[in-house]
């Protein structure tokens, strides 16, 4: 059976390379864009930041909820997001995107244009990348970022007395997701925070600048990573629910679903904002708020200084 004309297998693979290349300007930290080998990039400071993140359909994204648009977004998103996270500044990605023969080639380009949209929101450019055949719908984008001569924001350096911060909505994600889960596509805001998150790339090199003791960003809901913290840095975390910002849409939702909108703030994934710790006595950058504060050593992560009793977040094979 020959291919569909508008699949990817019709298209060929140096055909949707064209596709998805052709006409894209790139940012003058890439000094040899797609078309090659490889690519050449600049690194002013030196150091590069690197951080890889793998998206597989029905585990990570599902196109009968998204568009491919929104998922090209996404995985951009997810991945500049760990960058800001080491108070670095996204320099570039790579993209590499597996899928069945059978994929509309549209599909493929609207993912791409995705891609390209979020890094431009980012101020970079999709510097190169691969498309490969696959039994399913697979994307792996790989980001870079430059630390400008600063040293990087560990999960490692918190300190007790240290003010715990956010910067970036908590809880939208989850919530967009028991609302696509029961079969609804509104109120579009929070599904949309779901389809599409908004990391506050900035952020992180801002408060880098600021004295940020310790950073990461908030993938698998904010206790689940908050352990990660307190491990790393051998520090207890209270998180402290009188300044958690809970917004009048989660309680809406909350309330026609028969949900806490708390629990989604407490331990919904995939909004991507940024979690630090900072000097108690210095003010906190613009843009981020007091969510707790660090304990003694060793004490893990409590909540109003109670150990929290339901389940924390996101984790792969025990879901």
């Amino acid at each position: 059976m020959s291919p569909d004309e508008h699949s990817v297998a019709a298209t060929g693979e140096f055909g949707l390379i064209r596709r998805v290349t052709e006409g894209r300007a790139q940012p003058p930290s890439t000094l040899l864009g797609p078309g090659d080998d490889a690519a050449v990039l600049a690194a002013p400071d030196g150091r590069v930041v690197v951080t890889t993140d793998v998206l597989v359909h029905g585990v990570h994204f599902r196109l009968d909820w998204s568009s491919p648009e929104q998922v090209g977004r996404k995985a951009v998103a997810v991945n500049l997001s760990d960058v800001a996270a080491m108070g670095a500044k996204p320099t570039s990605v790579v993209v590499g995107i597996a899928c069945p023969a059978d994929t509309p080639a549209q599909v493929v380009t609207e993912i791409m244009d995705g891609m390209w949209t979020e890094a431009g929101a980012a101020g970079i450019g999709v510097s190169g990348g691969d498309l490969v055949s696959a039994d399913q719908l697979v994307i792996s984008v790989t980001a870079l970022g430059d630390l400008e001569d600063r040293e990087p924001v560990t999960r490692s350096g918190a300190r007790p007395g240290d003010v715990l911060a956010v910067c970036g909505r908590l809880g939208w994600a989850a919530a967009g997701l028991a609302v696509l889960r029961r079969g609804f596509r509104s109120p579009v805001g929070v599904v949309n925070a779901q389809r599409c998150p908004e990391p506050p790339y900035a952020a992180g090199p801002q408060a880098a600048l600021a004295g940020a003791t310790a950073m990461m960003d908030i993938s698998d809901g904010l206790l689940a990573d908050l352990a990660h913290l307190a491990a790393a840095s051998e520090v207890g975390l209270d998180v402290q629910t009188a300044q958690l910002e809970v917004s009048t849409r989660l309680k809406e939702v909350g309330s026609a679903l028969g949900a806490d909108p708390l629990q989604w703030v407490l331990t919904g994934g995939e909004d991507h904002a940024l979690v630090a710790t900072f000097p108690p006595f210095d003010d906190l950058p613009e843009g981020w708020r007091k969510i707790g504060v660090v304990t003694m050593p060793g004490s893990g992560v409590t909540v109003d200084g109670r150990e929290y009793d339901q389940q924390g977040g996101w984790e792969h094979w025990q879901q």
